[in-house]
């Protein structure tokens, strides 16, 4: 992602996204502690659910009788375990189970209804609220996840909707088998009298044409009466086609047309086009079923779901009632097929009994057709045996794996997920915050856009310390920075010459007094002479940090209360010269301008160096009467504390004093930040470590601090300000 801190042609790296998340983790960690909390009070206060699962295996059952084919085996259907499910959530299983547990009292006492519920209410939350169900991928397993505030009730609502749903299916399997077997015996008494009206007339024939002798397993080898015989056997098949297409089509229509879905995926229909629709139409029920849970009723999404789902079902009843006439035309024409082959064949046999042997062909048909329809009758009576074989034998098409047992721990809420979405949500919202928080932020982003916006050298570089306070022993590597700092300021001012600056700041908080004290520290140990002067009347600081009395001070000085040689205090830890601020209800206006600048000139002819620690230029008038009587000031700006435009305009206002600004120090710059400080902290510790491994005296510094490190500081840091060098 680009960052919002990348100027001019530079682009942003992953370093830049990295050190931005440095930069603001305390926001980060902050958005993400309240997510966390927030996400664990309110799981706190959700109510627990309990979740019990009943497995069940489903075979698909034989759709039907087939009287004259083979019986296939079962086998993985993905069509027929989605019918599955849509038969396990319908009102024909869960109002059974209602009535079974009545859960309408139940429900309705845990919904804090105070009466019973109605039952298509009590269905829908059980649908919609605590009933799941699921599938294992190519696997004929079904899971009933059942989930409610009491964990007993959840185990039993499993089990009851098992036991409903196999039992329902026991009676489904037998209910078909015992139709099929009804028209089976229907067809075979019907073929029985026709076997006996078909013997009868064989007899008459027989009597008629006194042929009491021939026999009737004769075969002739004429043509025609071969080609009879192929038309007879024809006929037969055709008329056993017939009754098939016939026995279909009486019983889907005899099939509500609500209950024609379930038989989609059946062997009795194998329309493509059925089919596919029927599995468009289980998708967008799914979809449904889905929204309502999470949707309102006028949710855009939820209505267009239930039309699309409205639209299907009819365009699928449609197919369902085209298929039925369908059967019923395929029917006809079986029907027609074996009225056309009967003329025919009355034809052929009118014309075989015009021939030479007119006299035996009657009594030969009425033998064949008898063979006909006895081997007819044999076949009747045998499907008819095997079918009612096969009842016989228990057969289950489902079977239950286990028994749910009450949970013993509820499963909703999740903490687990719920704390590991917050941590993932809490992490993405801090770290949006922080980029939001980087985009608004007007401070000054790197050391070449504070140069180019104020026109000023970067004089020093100050890393991020805790502990800003805590005195520095000589030639210590975290005392690198400053050395570098008073390096610069010496190559900026003109050398052998006493100097007094002032040190000032835009906004308070900046961290100006304990760098001054600190540069002031870093002088005297490179051997100059220096005076740390508190002039911050109003909020002095330099006392406090030296552990020395407040007053008197400078007030009382410049009230010509004592001479300021009487004033100076040394720090007891490093015995640096430091006049303090004096007593307090006193600020520095023009009245003292003069007599500053007298002091300065004093101060100058005893020192090398003379630091006054200034309060902020905005708001307070005594950092602009100190500017003006120095010999120079050193703007300082803390890391990302104040706005850009609030330094400008303290440049601003240094600029109408006519006041000489030397350069800038950035103060408390975090390390390892994406912006070029960061080459300025690298080279701190690369020239740190370099030191401490140079030998014992790598740590002393060398006079006026002119170190290898200051100098190669010096070349990276200077700017179009040090040419009055």
């Amino acid at each position: 992602m680009a960052s919002p801190a990348v100027t001019g042609a530079e682009s942003a790296s992953l370093n830049d996204f990295i050190g931005l998340l440095r930069l603001r983790k305390s926001l980060v960690l902050l958005v993400l502690g309240l997510v966390v909390l927030t996400t664990t009070g309110v799981t706190a206060l959700l109510p627990k659910w309990y979740l019990a699962t009943s497995k069940i295996r489903v075979e698909k059952p034989e759709s039907e009788v087939k009287l004259f084919q083979n019986q296939s085996s079962a086998y993985y259907d993905p069509y027929f375990i989605q019918d599955q499910f849509e038969i396990l959530q319908s009102e024909k299983i869960l109002y059974r189970v209602v009535d079974n547990l009545k859960l309408n009292d139940v429900l309705g006492r845990q919904l804090n209804e105070g009466r019973a519920l109605p039952t298509a209410l009590t269905y829908q939350y059980l649908t919609r609220k605590m009933l799941q169900v699921e599938s294992r991928r190519a696997t004929s397993l079904i899971e009933l996840n059942v989930y409610a505030r009491d964990a007993k009730l959840a185990a039993d609502i499993a089990n009851e909707i098992a036991r409903v749903y196999s039992a329902d299916r026991v009676d489904l399997a037998t209910s078909e088998q015992r139709e099929g077997l009804a028209k089976l015996r229907g067809e075979l008494e019907k073929q029985e009298q026709v076997v006996v009206r078909q013997r009868d007339l064989v007899e008459k024939l027989r009597k008629d044409l006194e042929i009491s002798g021939v026999d009737l397993n004769q075969r002739h080898s004429d043509m025609e009466i071969e080609n009879l015989r192929q038309m007879q056997n024809s006929l037969i098949a055709l008329r056993v086609d017939a009754i098939g297409r016939k026995t279909r089509w009486e019983r889907f229509k005899a099939i509500p047309s609500w209950e024609r879905r379930n038989l989609v995926n059946s062997e009795l229909i194998s329309d493509p086009n059925i089919q596919n629709l029927l599995q468009a139409f289980l998708v967008a029920d799914q979809n449904l079923t889905r929204l309502k849970g999470r949707l309102g009723e006028a949710h855009p999404d939820l209505i267009a779901a239930v039309d699309a789902s409205a639209k299907i079902r009819e365009q699928l009843d449609r197919q369902l009632a085209g298929y039925e006439s369908s059967l019923e035309i395929s029917f006809k024409e079986a029907e027609a097929r074996v009225i056309e082959l009967e003329r025919q064949l009355a034809q052929a046999k009118i014309d075989q009994i015009l021939s030479a042997r007119e006299r035996m062909r009657p009594f030969e048909e009425a033998a064949s057709r008898l063979e006909d329809e006895q081997r007819l009758l044999t076949t009747l009576k045998l499907t008819l045996r095997q079918r009612e074989i096969d009842f016989q034998v228990p057969k289950r098409t489902i079977e239950i794996l286990n028994i749910a047992e009450p949970a013993n721990f509820a499963s909703k809420p999740n903490w687990t997920l719920n704390l590991l979405f917050a941590c993932v949500f809490g992490a993405i919202l801090g770290i949006g915050a922080a980029v939001l928080v980087e985009y608004f932020d007007t401070s000054f982003r790197n050391v070449a856009d504070v140069e180019t916006k104020l026109g000023l050298p970067v004089l020093g570089v100050i890393p991020y310390n805790r502990d800003p306070e805590k005195f520095l022993e000589p030639g210590a590597p975290e005392g690198e920075p400053f050395r570098v700092l008073q390096t610069n300021l010496n190559l900026a001012l003109r050398a052998g010459q006493p100097t007094a600056l002032s040190i000032f700041s835009a906004g308070p908080g900046e961290g100006k007094s304990t760098t001054l004290r600190q540069l002031a520290l870093t002088m005297a140990q490179a051997g100059e002479r220096v005076l740390l002067v508190d002039s911050d009347v109003r909020r002095p600081t330099q006392h406090r940090l030296a552990g020395i009395p407040r007053e008197p001070g400078l007030t009382e000085v410049l009230l010509n209360k004592a001479p300021w040689t009487a004033l100076l205090q040394s720090d007891p830890a490093t015995g640096l010269n430091i006049l303090p601020a004096g007593s307090a209800g006193m600020t520095l206006s023009l009245l003292y301008a003069n007599k500053l600048r007298e002091l300065a000139t004093e101060f100058k002819g005893r020192y090398d160096k003379v630091l006054f620690d200034s309060p902020p230029i905005i708001g307070v008038s005594d950092a602009s009467v100190l500017a003006s009587v120095t010999d120079g000031a050193v703007l300082l700006i803390q890391h990302r504390r104040n706005p850009a435009s609030m330094v400008l305009r303290a440049k601003q206002i240094t600029d109408g004093l006519n006041a000489k600004v030397i350069g800038v120090i950035l103060n408390q710059v975090p390390p390892g930040t994406s912006e070029d400080y960061g080459y300025y902290t690298s080279n701190y510790s690369y020239y740190t470590q370099a030191g401490a491994s140079g030998g014992q005296d790598a740590g002393k510094p060398t006079p006026q601090g002119k170190r290898a490190g200051d100098r190669i500081e010096l070349r990276e840091t200077r700017g179009p300000g040090n040419a009055n060098q």
